[in-house]
């Protein structure tokens, strides 16, 4: 199942809205290149993923000052 990114809330689960494990790559490089950071291994996992609000706090770990 897949639906629209505007009908997401910031705690929706984006795995159950149809991401999938190479989307989420896809994600993650994407959000690598916009943030100029890089993903540390502690940080690769499904949960980082799982939401928008998941997602952007560990991008704002990663560089605070951007986020």
């Amino acid at each position: 199942m897949s639906c629209p990114v505007e009908t997401l809330s910031d705690t929706a689960d984006l795995f159950e809205a149809g991401l999938t494990s190479y989307g989420s790559v896809r994600l993650m490089l994407a959000v690598e290149e916009r943030f100029d950071v890089e993903f540390p291994d502690a940080l690769l996992t499904r949960k980082t993923f799982t939401t928008l609000a998941a997602l952007a706090e560990a991008v704002a770990s990663l560089v605070p000052e951007k986020v």
